[in-house]
């Protein structure tokens, strides 16, 4: 028998039943599966259908020749056959003589039809010798095709593996990460445009369910680095520094200091996470306790955007692969109960159908080490230790239908570690981290949730100086926010392409200000910071002022016979409230609110200091003034105006200028 492909043996099939089975099935194996179930399957299924298309027309030709057998000779010679070739199908006899006889089969047909007596025996002769041909082809072909079918099953079962991989190299790139975020600014201002949302919120959000995780990224990250000759002494010091302790320290953890000994390849490293499966991995140095409701603050640009969001990509991963692991081993224990309560004085029952078909094979890692096997399996893949489909077939034997998150690990941990070494090249990136390092000493860069509104001065001057430090690239604010056990990853795209007019000093010199303004320790702070409350009297006053309250005290003393001297000092009042806009640092003055000063005797001394400008001033010139501009009708009202600053003139109404004259001569 010659086996072809599967579109050569399966184009033998006719019929509108049998196409549509054709073409169902190299479609679906051609797509899902690959060339090894895209030839086992179809092959077997075209073999199948031959043997028995040609086991039934032997049939039916046996049948026709006992009946012959029983017949007289005269009626032997006097027999014929109709076009079904003694059955009830027309297709299925013809089919099979087709197959062996080729273009001879037309005649081997009429001869049939006109003398079955002579043909009839040579072609059923030729028919079970071409069955026993093919039925001993087929118990070689089994063997091959169940290795193969062996080798498919977990892979039929894994529809998402295909799709995930193709769309997971395209979302891993920078450029998506960056739309990712740009897609969503764009949401946000047509929101806020609309007025149906807040003008500042987070655009991203991330939730790290277990931090622990942090140390099993690290390690990861860290072993590939060691094995990269590419990157200089130095600058994986530093890669190392970043994710065993700059890292960690932005999620409130601590991870444990790796041992100095470089590790060749191939040895196994002891690490955290080889721990069994059941056990969560815990650290060799306990994290320090972060209280709960605290957050850090980072301002970040592409490359610390890049790193960041890959580096959640894969704690998110690589935690999803440890619960399913618990997960599985709970269901394991969990079977194993309730068989021994089920099945105590009985016969155990059977294993699982798949394996009972020898479709699936017993795994050789127990249960409690999937999730340690998981990492050295992914290390020997950095490593270029195991072949890319060894690695995903021994995933699927551990994890099914949920192994297709681990197939790019690789490709994530070479992406982390090319953005890494970006950020320990790069100037701007170093800058970034100075920055931080720096504001969080100054307390500019996190604290407790509760006292956030006390640093806003500062963190808008840290904000200032970020985006005047990544002046030509994107600002991203990055909050890392604890809750309990989780840590709240928060990222914002900053619009830093509005004109910035105030200087990073004048904001920094605002937001002391400020601070001591709103704070109650201003008094505290040394006279040299410039902030301390000062006199509100200018230096001459204020030397008359004490001059004056020394003489009031010496009539106290002296028992001054006017009563007003005796009350010494200043009556004031401070209503005035004021608010600070912290966008723009300015400060505004509420309405219905004012303040007062009344120095006690100063109007009376100012009546004994200049006795003659008591009847100057304006009111000496309104006469004159109400005369040339203002009309009878207009003049009564002046005068008779009940409780007004400007008094009445003295003398009797006012009636015209007549009048005016009369009781103004120098007016003539």
């Amino acid at each position: 028998v010659k086996l072809y492909t599967v579109e050569s043996h399966l184009s033998n099939i006719n019929g509108p039943a049998e196409c549509w089975i054709r073409s169902l099935v190299v479609r679906h194996c051609r797509k899902a599966f690959g060339p090894p179930a895209l030839h086992a399957l179809p092959l077997s299924l075209q073999l199948d259908v031959v043997l028995e298309t040609n086991l039934a027309t032997i049939r039916v030709l046996e049948s026709v020749q006992k009946k012959l057998g029983r017949m007289a000779p005269e009626d032997q010679e006097k027999f014929r056959l109709d076009d079904c070739l003694g059955g009830t199908s027309e297709v299925i006899q013809r089919r099979a003589i087709y197959r062996i006889y080729g273009d001879k089969a037309p005649e081997i047909i009429e001869s049939l039809k006109k003398n079955p007596l002579t043909a009839l025996p040579v072609v059923l002769k030729r028919l079970k010798a071409k069955e026993e041909e093919w039925r001993e082809a087929q118990q070689g072909f089994n063997k091959i095709w169940r290795e193969q079918y062996e080798k498919a099953y977990l892979k039929s079962l894994d529809h998402q593996a295909v799709n995930f991989k193709q769309n997971d190299t395209k979302a891993l790139r920078s450029k998506s990460l960056l739309n990712e975020i740009e897609s969503v600014y764009d949401e946000h201002q047509e929101q806020h445009s609309e007025a149906r949302g807040a003008a500042s919120e987070p655009h991203l959000i991330f939730v790290y369910e277990d931090k622990q995780i942090l140390e099993d990224v690290a390690a990861l990250i860290s072993y590939y680095v060691k094995r990269q000759p590419t990157i200089q002494k130095e600058d994986q010091a530093t890669i190392r520094h970043i994710v065993q302790h700059f890292v960690p320290e932005l999620f409130f953890s601590r991870t444990a200091e790796p041992p100095a000994a470089e590790e060749t390849p191939g040895e196994e490293s002891a690490a955290p996470e080889s721990q069994p499966a059941d056990e969560k991995p815990a650290a060799a140095e306990a994290p320090l306790p972060s209280p709960d409701n605290a957050y850090t603050l980072f301002f970040a640009n592409n490359n610390w955007y890049f790193f960041l969001r890959l580096h959640q990509t894969l704690c998110a991963r690589l935690l999803k692969i440890y619960r399913q692991a618990q997960k599985q081993l709970l269901e394991h224990r969990r079977e194993k109960e309730r068989e021994r309560l089920l099945c105590e004085g009985r016969r155990e029952r059977g294993n699982d159908p798949a394996r009972e078909l020898r479709l699936k094979q017993p795994s050789e890692v127990e249960l409690e080490e999937y999730y340690p096997a998981f990492l050295d399996l992914v290390r020997n893949l950095l490593d270029g230790n195991i072949d890319p489909t060894q690695y995903e077939d021994t995933l699927r034997e551990m994890f099914t239908i949920h192994a297709y998150i681990g197939f790019t690990m690789d490709k994530l941990v070479q992406n982390i570690v090319r953005q890494l070494h970006h950020l320990v090249s790069d100037e701007v990136c170093l800058k970034v981290v100075e920055l931080h390092l720096g504001e969080r000493k100054a307390g500019a860069a996190g604290g407790n949730l509760s006292s956030q509104s006390v640093r806003a001065a500062k963190e808008t001057a840290y904000q200032w100086k970020a985006e005047h430090c990544m002046a030509d690239e994107n600002c991203f604010k990055v909050m890392f926010l604890q809750r309990k056990d989780q840590v709240i990853m928060t990222i914002e795209l900053l619009d830093t392409e509005e004109t910035q007019t105030e200087d990073p000093a004048e904001v920094q010199h605002l937001a002391n200000y400020v601070e001591q303004y709103v704070g109650a320790d201003g008094a505290a702070h040394n006279q040299t910071e410039g902030f301390l409350l000062k006199p509100v009297f200018l230096q001459r006053n204020l030397s008359r002022f004490r001059r004056w309250q020394c003489r009031q005290v010496q009539a106290l003393r002296h028992k001054a016979r006017s009563s007003w001297k005796q009350r010494v000092g200043v009556e004031s009042a401070c209503n005035v409230d004021c608010k600070f806009r912290l966008s723009s640092h300015k400060m505004l003055f509420v309405m219905n609110a004012e303040d007062y000063l009344y120095r006690r005797g100063a109007l009376a001394r100012a009546r004994q200091v200049r006795p003659g400008r008591s009847g100057g001033g304006p009111g000496a010139r309104l006469p004159k003034a109400c005369a040339q501009n203002l009309h009878t009708t207009q003049l009564t009202p002046c005068n008779t105006y009940p409780d007004s600053k400007v008094h009445p003139l003295p003398g009797p109404p006012i009636s015209g200028p007549e009048s005016i004259a009369q009781d103004f001569p120098s007016l003539k």
